[in-house]
């Protein structure tokens, strides 16, 4: 995709809009090579659409391709638009905690480029994995984070990611975010955690599930807002489980689903197939 744009629309819904978004850019000589729409109501409703389209041949630059829609086509329609290079990957940092199995997977893929992006820094409120991600030559921030310490450790933070990052990952970072912070990132965030919210909030979830005996259990990736664990869901998941599986391989179990869900999710938002709606997403 390192020869593509991609450009991605949210407006109400009514006639012509594909029609003059492709009559745009075939008049400027993009060819497009992927088209996803999606209405919630072709009657009234929101129009959603990611197109892909190659660059090679675009008889403008990318800004200059830009305002050409924004006056020629954003505007007649009301349009919340975005256009991306796709040879421009997302930068990214990670915030991490102890558990270190959803921060390695990401490091993991992106390392053989499945994940498309740039980690340039982690940021733990604990130093257990700083010699694990040096390793690997990525900048390692050490913040601590108490009650007493919470409203200086959030500025320390933004010192370090807010202008810095287009997206912050949270692989199993387990502090809450203040909407204060969130509002000051200036980047999106998304999180990971056990599905059996909220039945089994707090602490020890796989075992309190076990005693219920859940026949299910699973993981959810979504983007951080200031209400804990509601923001809108990017992917989720499960996997059966039977009374044979003890504690210890429903938390195994669980891990193996929290990496797949968090590093599907990032991919998705790295690649410009998330379209956030109220609190929900479309996801092409």
């Amino acid at each position: 995709m390192e020869h593509s744009g991609h450009l991605l629309i949210t407006c109400p819904d009514g006639p012509g809009i594909v029609a003059a978004v492709s009559e745009l850019l075939f008049r400027h000589g993009a060819n497009i090579v992927q088209s996803d729409q999606y209405s919630t109501d072709p009657e009234g409703g929101t129009f959603f659409m990611r197109m892909a389209f190659r660059l090679e041949g675009l008889d403008l630059s990318l800004d200059e391709l830009a305002r050409a829609f924004a006056d020629e086509v954003a505007a007649r329609f009301a349009m919340d638009w975005r256009l991306h290079d796709a040879a421009e990957p997302k930068r990214v940092a990670v915030m991490v905690s102890r558990e270190d199995h959803c921060l390695l997977d990401l490091l993991w893929r992106w390392r053989r480029g499945e994940l498309d992006m740039d980690v340039g820094l982690v940021v733990s409120n604990h130093t257990d994995l700083a010699e694990t991600v040096t390793a690997l030559g990525i900048p390692f921030e050490h913040v601590p984070v108490t009650a007493d310490t919470k409203v200086g450790a959030e500025a320390r933070q933004l010192e370090l990611l807010a202008g810095r990052f287009d997206l912050v990952v949270l692989a199993r970072y387990m502090q809450i975010l203040s909407g204060g912070f969130l509002d000051a990132l200036g980047a999106p965030a998304i999180n990971i955690h056990h599905s059996f919210l909220p039945a089994f909030a707090g602490a020890a979830p796989y075992q309190r599930a076990r005693e219920r005996g859940v026949k299910l259990i699973g993981a959810t990736a979504h983007y951080v807002t200031e209400l804990l664990d509601a923001g809108p869901i990017i992917e989720q998941d499960v996997i059966r489980v039977t009374h044979r599986d003890d504690v210890e391989a429903l938390e195994r179990l669980g891990r193996d689903i929290e990496r797949s869900v968090l590093s599907r999710a990032v991919r998705w938002h790295c690649e410009d197939r998330v379209l956030r709606h109220g609190e929900r997403t479309v996801v092409f």
